[in-house]
């Protein structure tokens, strides 16, 4: 191993760490883009639903789904991050990528906040 090689290898349980091929830490940014896209347009339309588009329901129906679609924003950005790390320390480390819980998160909130719309569809 050279000296550059060295400074750059760590250990961490025994892994060291090498220079990934390019390609999978680009792919694993694009990833990370694309969640921050995903909250992005969750905030949106939390905006949306509580500022901008005249929804026939009540106020409080507004605040509940808003609020909803607003905190999916703010746990994906908050995640996205942890994610992204911890997949670039698997891939450096050559170890098995680790199970992704962001894709749930997003699929349950959004379950949520479907059938609470329906919900106040159907009652209002």
């Amino acid at each position: 191993m050279s000296p550059g090689q060295a400074a750059h290898a760590e250990t961490n349980q025994g892994h060291e760490e090498r220079e990934p091929d390019y390609r999978f830490t680009l792919a694993n940014e694009r990833t990370f883009l694309a969640w921050i896209r995903t909250a992005l347009a969750l905030l949106a339309g939390g905006v949306a639903v509580l500022q901008v588009v005249p929804v026939l329901w009540p106020d409080w129906a507004k605040q509940v789904v808003g609020v909803v679609l607003t905190l999916l924003a703010v746990l994906i950005a908050a995640l996205a991050p942890r994610r992204w790390r911890l997949v670039q320390q698997a891939i450096r480390r050559g170890l098995p990528l680790p199970t992704p819980r962001l894709p749930l998160l997003l699929a349950g909130g959004i379950l949520v906040t479907a059938g609470v719309v329906l919900l106040i569809e159907v009652v209002m």
